[in-house]
């Protein structure tokens, strides 16, 4: 089913973003986890493309079991890294011959070892480009990467808006943003993107902080700022992974039970391929979501 016919059916969605391991016996066990979660009920799972496009036949053949053994809609990552147009048409032809129905389309990082995007010959420079390109030949539903805090390449707020509204009128059916762990942040963004012209359902990308290192590294990426009160709990233990899992579990737990009651369209966790602090979380909010 497309997410956004379930959007458009007043659903909220909860799902579940995963990467492609790199070995056999980790793709075993990623499959697994992912298994266990289909008693929740998830309205899909996403699987990324890695870093540089580097796992894309991973990517591929994991949706592909997701949608087909385990019975949970999938969502498959597409980025313009490090191909031409023909190499994105036969990802494409494969994914639509196998029933796949959800795109989300990306530029994707640089690959490692430079330090900005140049588009592959014959491919694509933006995201909106390779939207269009879909959009074109193909009857996808397309999700969107967005901000609230800002791309971290944009010059500014009101461009970084210009580009997400440009990137929606190429063709996307709904939003998903970066993580974010201060929900005023995705308020002031929803309110901001409406006033823009940007009318796609806007999902809510949580991300569970179960290390404080890891997450300062990942929120420097993303453009994401860690609230001085919830950093103010958490580094006097950063050495007790324990303690920074349960604090960090019950911050997005309330971010979650407040998102929802603001009446947010989705949750997507950035699960990091794990399912304690998820299923945690899941159980907080089940009762809101009436699962």
């Amino acid at each position: 089913m497309k997410i956004i016919d379930m959007l458009r059916q007043g659903r909220r969605t909860v799902s579940f973003e995963f990467f492609p391991p790199k070995n056999d016996q980790g793709f075993s066990d990623l499959f697994a986890v992912i298994e266990a979660l289909k008693p929740l009920r998830p309205s899909y799972v996403s699987v990324t493309y890695g870093a540089g496009g580097s796992t894309r036949r991973k990517t591929v053949e994991l949706v592909k079991r997701i949608r087909h053994e385990i019975g949970i809609e999938a969502m498959a990552h597409l980025t313009c890294v490090g191909a031409a147009s023909s190499e994105i048409t036969s990802v494409l032809q494969n994914l639509h011959e196998s029933g796949i129905e959800n795109l989300l389309p990306l530029r994707g990082d640089p690959p490692k070892g430079q330090k900005t995007f140049a588009a592959a010959p014959g491919g694509f420079r933006y995201a909106n480009e390779l939207v269009a390109f879909i959009r074109a030949g193909y009857d996808f539903c397309l999700g969107g990467a967005c901000y609230p805090e800002t791309h971290p390449e944009a010059p500014s707020p009101a461009v970084d808006l210009e580009n997400l509204k440009r990137k929606v009128d190429a063709g996307v059916d709904f939003l998903i943003t970066q993580l974010f762990f201060d929900n005023a942040d995705f308020y002031r963004f929803r309110d901001k993107a409406a006033a823009a012209g940007i009318h796609a359902p806007i999902l809510a990308g949580i991300m569970p902080l179960l290390s404080l290192k890891q997450t300062k590294r990942f929120a420097q990426m993303c453009g994401a700022r860690i609230p001085a009160d919830l950093l103010a709990k958490l580094e006097p233990v950063e050495d007790d992974a324990e303690a920074v899992r349960s604090l960090g579990t019950m911050h997005a737990a309330r971010q979650c039970e407040q998102l929802l009651d603001a009446g947010v369209a989705g949750l997507h966790f950035y699960t990091l391929n794990r399912s304690t602090a998820t299923r945690a979380i899941f159980q907080h909010i089940k009762g809101q979501l009436g699962w």
